[in-house]
């Protein structure tokens, strides 16, 4: 997160991670203020724990749970969301816990769930810790060094939240940015979908950089602009760069429908973590990547 007036230097970003043992089982998906807030002293004290100088930095959460997608977004959306409106609590700064509830059932800002992520078995509490620019760094190492192995929540916060979020929690564990960006690779993989994995980090970590995607049999991606750009390709276009000396026609059509689902899993992928995609349709005589480039 950039440094500015409203958001002064480093922060820790980090989130307690729910893992759900019935995903069928589900109550509020936002707390009323009283109970994010005994969230809040809760997690706190947790974090404490684990490196005490985190104890003299504000703690920002929202008493809601979301989907790692809606944490893992270019420019940190719900953290900086969470940050912002922080930022007008009253107080001085330095060991504050500042919990966001609902009112009437609404979060404030832009902190509502999405409902179309609802549902899987791993949510999501965000979490940030701000303060002196020495400290927080110190504490950060910590984070970065120690929870991912020693990270769990103490009993008191995990029945907390399985008892005001109505949900069945298996594990409850804190999680660095960083280590979500691990995890999220990691799963990724198993599903498929590794492929893609060096595209979505630098839109979310380098969202000014630039990363390609060319690698046969995949399609083929340019993550440029702040934007994905996938070439879309004429049945002969694909046979001529995907399948050149094929003359199966059933292996070549079973190829080619497989194309067209992977260009559709990625746009998802891509879509559901907040970064803009644009198909570019690539003439037959044309070279693919200057047409995306």
């Amino acid at each position: 997160m950039p440094d500015s007036a409203l958001n002064p230097g480093p922060v820790v970003r980090a989130a307690l991670a729910l893992e759900l043992g019935d995903v069928r089982v589900r109550g509020p998906d936002a707390l009323a203020q009283a109970d994010a807030g005994a969230l809040g002293e809760r997690i706190a004290r947790d974090l404490a724990g684990f490196a005490p100088a985190a104890a003299t930095l504000d703690l920002i959460t929202v008493g809601a749970h979301y989907d790692p997608v809606e944490l893992l977004r270019p420019g940190w959306p719900l953290h900086r969301e969470i940050d912002q409106l922080a930022a007008r609590a009253p107080g001085e700064a330095g060991g504050r816990v500042i919990a966001f509830g609902a009112h009437e059932g609404r979060l404030p800002g832009a902190l509502a769930p999405a409902r179309e992520h609802a549902g899987g078995p791993l949510r999501l509490v965000p979490l940030l810790l701000r303060g002196d620019a020495a400290t927080t760094t110190a504490v950060a190492d910590v984070f970065e060094r120690d929870l991912m192995e020693t990270g769990m929540a103490g009993a008191e916060t995990a029945l907390h939240a399985q008892e005001a979020f109505g949900l069945v929690i298996e594990h409850a564990r804190y999680l660095t940015a960083h280590d979500l960006l691990a995890m999220t690779a990691l799963q990724y993989e198993h599903a498929g979908i590794a492929p893609l994995w060096p595209v979505l980090e630098t839109a979310l970590l380098s969202p000014t950089d630039e990363a390609w995607l060319d690698a046969g049999p995949e399609p083929l991606v340019h993550y440029t602009g702040g934007e994905a750009r996938i070439a879309l390709f004429s049945p002969a276009a694909w046979r001529a760069r995907y399948a050149a000396g094929e003359a199966d026609e059933a292996r070549l059509q079973h190829g080619w429908m497989h194309f067209e689902a992977r260009q559709r899993q990625f746009d998802a992928v891509l879509r559901a973590h907040a970064i803009p995609v644009r198909f570019d349709h690539c003439p037959d005589d044309a070279d693919p990547r200057s047409v995306i480039g």
